[in-house]
């Protein structure tokens, strides 16, 4: 759909905050009756957990959520809206002049899960463990930090990612865990309930920037980037059946679904990120077959 925040008019006015130049007129230039301004369509879900796209120029430079948004050649740019993204939000391109837009996003209710039977170390690690976990954090944030500069994030989001696993799903994005009574930080993965050993493929194409066999709370963990700020992650993986720097393409294998790390059974834990905003997987994929 098409994202507006309020009527707009053609920009006649001497508040406006940037002068109408023929550098933009592929979005016009346009500005809302209070002040604001619409400096580019964006398409999309703009609810919380969903993911943007807008069009401008190759030479542009854009701001949002206090990130440096990177634009495609062709001057596509993608936005991610995290968990707890605010209901205002200013998008700034610049291309000479600075054009704001105000980017509304509807927020959602969460649900609360009780997590019972986990593995009381992975509640509350000791000191040896959570020098372990610091260790794995490094790496996982090393690998999230490459900023790859491959299409294929925008493509699938555009097209439609497929799912890496089919069954039940389990757990859902956003939800606040409570494992063994201690509440735990919210669960930003789409949960997929499936026997150990069920081959796990990627959703879209990508380059596989982390390839683990056992963290201490993902277990068997990969990182497939997509391009530009956009990742997905698998986790609680049995075995792992690639290596950094293996070039996937849509449905090719991954990794087995297992229960390692912090798990109470065997599932696919499908995490997605934009930078340091986290996506739900399920808003970018079809229904789950029966």
């Amino acid at each position: 759909m098409t994202i507006t925040t309020r009527q707009l008019m053609p920009c006649r006015h001497h508040w406006v905050r940037r002068v109408c130049a023929s550098v933009l007129t592929l979005t016009g230039c346009w500005a809302g009756l209070v002040g604001a301004e619409s400096c580019t369509a964006l398409q999309g879900n703009a609810t919380q957990g969903g993911i943007l796209w807008g069009q401008t120029l190759p030479t542009a430079q854009v701001r949002f959520a206090d990130i440096a948004v990177p634009v495609l050649p062709d001057g596509a740019f993608l936005l991610g809206l995290g968990r707890d993204m605010p209901a205002k939000n200013m998008l700034t391109i610049t291309t000479g002049d600075v054009c704001e837009q105000e980017v509304a996003v509807v927020p959602r209710q969460y649900r609360l899960q009780t997590i019972t039977g986990v593995p009381q170390q992975t509640v509350t690690p000791s000191e040896e463990h959570l020098e372990r976990i610091r260790a794995e954090r490094a790496k996982v944030g090393s690998a999230k930090a490459k900023r790859l500069p491959r299409d294929d994030g925008l493509r699938a989001v555009r097209g439609g990612f497929i799912w890496p696993v089919t069954g039940r799903i389990s757990g859902v994005y956003g939800s606040q865990r409570i494992y063994n009574g201690t509440p735990g930080t919210p669960h930003y993965g789409l949960d997929v309930a499936r026997p150990t050993g069920t081959p796990v493929t990627a959703p879209a194409a990508g380059e596989v920037t982390l390839a683990e066999p056992d963290l201490f709370y993902s277990g068997g963990t990969v990182i497939l980037d997509h391009g530009y700020g956009l990742s997905s992650s698998f986790l609680h993986l049995s075995e792992v059946f690639v290596a950094v720097g293996d070039q996937l393409a849509p449905g090719d294998l991954i990794g087995a679904i297992g229960a390692t790390g912090r798990a109470t059974g065997p599932h696919l834990d499908w995490r997605m990120s934009w930078f340091n905003q986290r996506i739900d997987p399920q808003l970018l994929v079809p229904p789950m077959p029966e």
